[in-house]
């Protein structure tokens, strides 16, 4: 799958929900699959179905260790389809963010540091889950992508911008370049 770039129209668009009777079909399967390898390859640690030319409403959570984001914590993915957010604490936090559709930059964006979400799985069953600290950052970074947001809609100042190159060795101490 190729990764939609920022400037094209699909991340600027409202996704749509996934419908009833798509749940577990052969279609949704191999399209969640594709989306989390092209996730991995990329290394990134969330995905949403915009950022592939793909409108509908399915993303993942995927927090773990990689040349973007050293110190993030461990998980299994998390598929999350037509997710919907139910509340958010009123503590935000500021932190750096990169992108996959946003390449070679990062950006000083505030988000709550807790959500609790609901979602279906690829049954279709309605889930629940919460999340705090990056893990809520991720699910709301990906979140804004099926509400048509990147990060850079956040950004007052182009102080909250640098080079992920800089970022990386300045603010994470990593010497070399990831990709």
């Amino acid at each position: 799958m190729h990764i939609a770039q920022i400037g094209e129209s699909v991340l600027k668009q409202q996704a749509h929900e996934v419908p009833a009777d798509a749940f577990g079909t052969i279609e949704l399967k191999n399209f969640t699959e594709g989306l989390l390898k092209t996730m991995l390859d990329a290394n990134g640690v969330g995905i949403a179905a915009p950022q592939v030319f793909d409108g509908r409403a399915i993303m993942f959570v995927a927090s773990r260790p990689s040349p973007r984001y050293p110190s993030a914590p461990q998980m299994e993915p998390l598929l999350l389809i037509n997710p919907r957010i139910i509340s958010q604490s009123e503590n935000w936090v500021w932190e750096w963010e990169g992108c996959l559709s946003v390449p070679a930059l990062r950006g000083f964006i505030q988000r709550p540091d807790q959500v609790e979400v609901s979602y279906q799985d690829t049954d279709g069953n309605p889930c629940q889950i919460e999340f705090t600290g990056f893990l809520a950052r991720i699910f709301l970074h990906e979140y804004d992508h099926l509400i048509g947001k990147t990060w850079l809609d956040h950004v007052t100042s182009t102080e909250q911008i640098m080079a992920e190159s800089v970022w990386l060795r300045q603010i994470a101490g990593i010497t070399g370049t990831a990709h």
